[in-house]
């Protein structure tokens, strides 16, 4: 949930402290301070931006904020999503070798369900797509998609469009020399407008050609270029990104798993108020997920990434917040006889794109894991990438034994505060007052089954960083009584769960 005010004395020197309980309960419960960061463009919806995180669906909750030092107050209640869609009309679809039109929309009472299962669209790549969208509140459930030339499922126009349990592939037309063209993709739109997309439970994998590697030129540059698996360019936001499972095999990369832009904007992707959870993504030649632009209530949790260069990119966040919790990044490993080596990439970018003048918004990383396979990815921002408004809390920086910094360093860093890391590597004086130098070490069996795409990260009750993590208020508290652990996968917590089965249970 998003929460925004503009109190009349506000400034940079007064957070606003927030508390918030389900609506008739008697307990309140503190929520993570907002600061104060005003924007200047039409796109910064208020002077304090926060986000309320680990809510029950369908449930309203009161909130209560409060600007430090004064007597301001504001009250006010809202309720989140349901995760039952109401169906009105039923539009059963067959198989078919052209693509389907939508056009019928429903209301917010009744949505248009075109029920697409055990239906293939399969256009023997005639069509440019497998479905074009022009409506709004409708749910695409069950189609299998494949063999069109652009897009699996394109979005021209609308909003509250729900798109679950499809499973698209061979998509997408060559550009030159067996590289595919750049952003086709699995799901797509350029439309600016587009807000209230959900994607859930889907099949996104082996698009019909492949991404280059930074280390093979596709036309004048050797930046990764080729098909992805959500392509949202500039959109209006309000998305959610959740339980896919988005792949491929190393003849068919993507450039990005999810991602579009404009990276230097006050949009980009995913758009503001958007979550993106649950989510297993791999094979990609560049970021697993590309958060970049104005990041405004962007949440990025529980994903699994692998076989990525960059599992979360960030560069640069102009509005924020930007919360990025409880992530795990596993294995980052090149496909054999590849030219490029993949493990050269951190776990988070950082940095800035087009320029310094975007860094301006805050970001939050807290409770991510950094697992070393064979071998991982490294921390957060390389040896040097310039750093701006982070704060981290909890976070298992393990670096491969060739990197040297687990947080970045260079002069040009501004307004961080890192803290309660346990790092392997070195990060930047006067920070890390309560970090713990070291490596983790994990209980018995801890990894990833990519059978089942559950994972086990829990630190063994011995390891560093066991019992050692700061509590941070919504975001990671005391289980049962215990003190949490540092990472994503705390002692108290049941397996972790990726993908099409996968569940989230608040805490």
């Amino acid at each position: 949930m998003s929460i925004y005010w503009s109190p009349a004395q506000g400034g940079s020197g007064r957070e606003v402290s927030v508390r918030f309980r389900e609506a008739g309960a008697k307990e309140w419960r503190e929520g993570l301070p907002m600061r104060y960061n005003p924007i200047v463009t039409p796109e910064c919806r208020e002077d304090y931006r926060g986000s309320l995180v680990n809510l029950k669906p369908a449930t309203t909750y009161e909130i209560a904020l409060k600007l430090d030092g004064t007597d301001l107050i504001a009250n006010c209640s809202a309720t989140t999503w349901s995760e039952a869609f109401p169906v009105g009309a039923v539009i059963k679809e067959s198989s078919r070798k052209t693509a389907l039109k939508v056009s019928q929309s429903g209301t917010a009472s009744a949505y248009v369900l075109y029920d697409g299962t055990g239906c293939t669209i399969d256009t023997d790549n005639q069509a440019n797509a497998g479905i074009a969208v022009d409506a709004s509140y409708i749910i695409l459930r069950g189609f299998t998609i494949r063999n069109v030339k652009q897009h699996g499922i394109r979005i021209f126009s609308g909003h509250h469009i729900v798109i679950e349990d499809c499973d698209i592939s061979q998509w997408g037309s060559e550009d030159e020399k067996g590289w595919g063209v750049n952003y086709q993709a699995g799901v797509y739109s350029n439309n600016k407008t587009i807000n209230a997309v959900v994607v859930q439970r889907c099949k996104i994998h082996h698009p019909s050609w492949d991404t280059n590697s930074w280390a093979e030129k596709h036309g004048p540059s050797t930046h990764p270029a080729g098909p992805q698996a959500i392509v949202l360019w500039e959109s209006a936001g309000n998305h959610v990104f959740r339980y896919n499972e988005c792949w491929s095999d190393q003849d068919h990369y993507f450039n990005d798993g999810l991602g579009a832009g404009e990276n230097g904007s006050y949009r980009g992707f995913p758009g503001a108020d958007s979550d993106i959870y649950g989510n297993y993504i791999a094979n990609c030649w560049d970021d697993g997920i590309e958060a970049e632009g104005g990041d405004q209530n962007v949440r990025i949790w529980n994903n699994y990434m692998e076989d990525v260069l960059i599992p979360v990119a960030n560069a640069a966040v102009s509005i924020g917040p930007l919360y990025v919790w409880r992530n795990v990044s596993g294995p980052c490993y090149s496909p054999p006889g590849s030219s490029w080596n993949m493990t050269h990439g951190p776990f988070m970018k950082m940095g800035y794109a087009d320029g310094v003048k975007w860094m301006t918004g805050h970001m939050y990383v807290f409770n991510n894991t950094v697992f070393q396979g064979d071998p991982g990815a490294g921390g957060l921002g390389d040896d040097d990438r310039i750093i701006k408004h982070c704060t981290s809390r909890n976070n298992i920086l393990h670096l491969r034994e060739k990197d040297r910094w687990s947080v970045a360093n260079n002069r040009s860093h501004e307004d961080n505060d890192f803290d309660y890391d346990l790092l392997s590597g070195a990060f930047p004086s006067n920070h890390e007052k309560h970090g713990i130098a070291g490596v983790p070490r994990y209980v018995t069996g801890a990894g990833f089954d990519p059978e089942t795409r559950t994972g086990i990260f829990r630190l063994s009750a011995d390891s560093k960083g066991a019992g050692a993590a700061a509590v941070i208020p919504n975001f990671c508290e005391a289980i049962k009584g215990e003190k949490p652990d540092m990472g994503a996968h705390d002692r108290g917590m049941a397996k972790m769960e990726f993908g099409l089965k996968a569940r989230f249970t608040p805490f």
